[in-house]
């Protein structure tokens, strides 16, 4: 039967979920190996681990990845626009199991939503009692600081209403959008932490928060969750090298100690040092609608805009300057690309595109055999590949990597590969779909984990590794793909029909892409 929501249900429906069929984040074991950091000579962010260990909170969290519709909680969370008309997966999940009922109520009693705010419906046909639903920021680097700002309280609001309403259980999505480019690993962050602060202040008032995320996020979330949520001593150590410097404040709200409204006197004596400084934040009761970081201005601003001066401590001027730095270098790299001759690495053939995949994207093609490491020269290396992928990163694309009878010669360094990841833009990362890793070794598998657990958690769940080409033809037809004849005929020979065997025995995932 369906529950409603306005009953007591006297069953449960075969798709329903219930949070106790779903591992608690206290339950789950730690890595069997951790980086002991205290022996690296690397300094620490942090004196102290900030978020300390403790059971109780993690009983009360779930990593799930999972249709958020199906959840028999108190309440779930949709991430929607200001008309609530979005159209996302998550939305249409939610408003074609709730009925027509769910878009009657929002069309008569609520029409809109305001960014950063937090409005509550019924559930009506879905298991959940309640829909809690909020719109997210679009994210721009130049008001980075007011989107931190509005995405924290997205998520405060949404926790707030749930304490409001005496509710106990919460499935909460991931509110930061990719189509609004808003960078997932740093959403998770801002989550993760407005969370355990949450938890930390009110956790007696909700015993099951449910993280519910999709293949993309997924990653991302396992990776960060024990740096807020650590399970173990050794997990809390080593907190204190993996998060970022700057947790925010004491909600896990954004800190801006460039921004707190100064009255004065006399507007004359704004150049004078020795003048007092109101903080009007501390004089005001404001609602968590209104906590915004513009509530928390300091310095003398205009004093120094006047006298030329950047302000001293200011982390969103920081991180401004090294985003524009970052941006600036790219560019930099992109001119000289451009204009030097690059034919010593283009003759190679290791790196080019070939054809479309089944959905038009654009497909890259690396071939590590051909990729003389410890040969080439690097530089000029980055500059072929920043010059070949800069006009197509700019939409869709994937990237099949052929690992065929590669020797350690062809290996990369990590340090090369930390460098290529950090000086291409956010765009690489955001519009790559698909990494293949075709005729995968041990090596291989070990690097991509290490690399994508650890450097680059955003693409985590894009990585696919394949044991043959024949699997590439699921996504993408024979005719548009342009490859060695020696990666084919590997196929072909009696050990790879061997390996192949086994693998099949041991995988059976593997007959998903025939």
């Amino acid at each position: 039967m369906r529950i409603k929501m306005n009953q007591e249900p006297l069953g449960v429906a075969s798709d329903v979920v219930l949070p106790q069929q779903l591992t608690r984040w206290s339950n789950t074991q730690p890595p069997h190996f951790l980086t002991d950091y205290s022996s690296s000579g690397e300094q620490p962010a942090h004196n102290k681990p900030p978020f300390l260990l403790d059971h109780q909170i993690n009983q009360k969290i779930i990593l799930w990845n999972g249709d958020i519709s199906a959840l028999q909680v108190d309440a779930i969370v949709n991430s929607t626009n200001e008309s609530m008309t979005e159209s996302n997966p998550i939305s249409d999940r939610i408003y074609q199991r709730a009925g027509s009922d769910l878009k009657e109520e929002i069309n008569v009693d609520i029409r809109e939503c305001r960014t950063g705010e937090a409005i509550v419906t019924r559930g009506h046909a879905l298991p959940a009692r309640y829909i809690i639903h909020t719109v997210g920021p679009k994210y721009n680097i130049k008001y980075q600081s007011a989107s931190e700002n509005t995405l924290h309280c997205c998520y405060r609001n949404v926790l707030q209403k749930t304490k409001e309403l005496g509710l106990h259980s919460l499935g909460l999505c991931v509110i930061n959008s990719v189509r609004r480019n808003y960078p997932p690993n740093e959403g998770a962050h801002i989550a993760l932490r407005t969370v355990r602060r949450f938890l930390e202040r009110y956790g007696n008032s909700i015993d099951t928060l449910i993280f519910v995320v999709d293949n993309t996020d997924f990653g991302i979330y396992e990776v960060l969750l024990p740096l807020y949520f650590p399970r173990s001593l050794m997990e809390q150590e080593a907190s204190k090298w993996q998060l970022p410097a700057d947790l925010g404040g004491e909600d896990g709200e954004p800190l801006l100690p460039d921004r707190q409204i100064r009255i004065i006197d006399n507007p004359q004596h704004t150049l004078h040092p020795d003048e007092e400084s109101i903080d009007i934040s501390t004089q005001l009761e404001t609602s968590i609608n209104i906590e915004h970081a513009f509530s928390q201005m300091q310095g003398d601003l205009d004093q120094q805009r006047l006298l030329g001066e950047r302000p001293l401590n200011d982390p969103l001027a920081d991180i401004m300057v090294k985003e524009i730095q970052h941006q600036e270098r790219y560019e930099r790299l992109l001119r000289r690309a451009r204009t030097e001759d690059l034919t010593e690495v283009s003759g190679i053939g290791c790196l080019y595109q070939s054809g479309v995949d089944r959905l038009g994207r654009p497909v890259v093609v690396f071939v590590g055999k051909w990729f003389p490491f410890n040969k080439i020269n690097l530089d000029k290396a980055l500059l072929y590949l920043i010059t070949l992928l800069d006009p197509i990163v700019r939409g869709d694309y994937v990237i099949a990597y052929f690992h065929t009878l590669t020797s350690s010669n062809n290996y990369p360094s990590f340090s090369w590969l930390k460098e290529v990841y950090n000086v291409l833009p956010y765009k690489y990362k955001k519009n790559l779909k698909a990494f293949y890793i075709v005729h995968p070794t041990f090596w291989t598998k070990m690097m991509s984990w290490w690399f994508t657990t650890f450097m680059a958690p955003a693409i985590k769940q894009k990585v696919h590794s394949l044991p043959g080409v024949e699997y590439l033809y699921a996504v993408m037809s024979p005719d548009q793909l342009e490859i060695p004849a020696f990666i084919t005929e590997y196929d072909m020979t009696p050990l790879y029909k061997l390996i192949l065997e086994e693998a099949y025995k041991f995988d059976d995932s593997l007959s998903f892409s025939r």
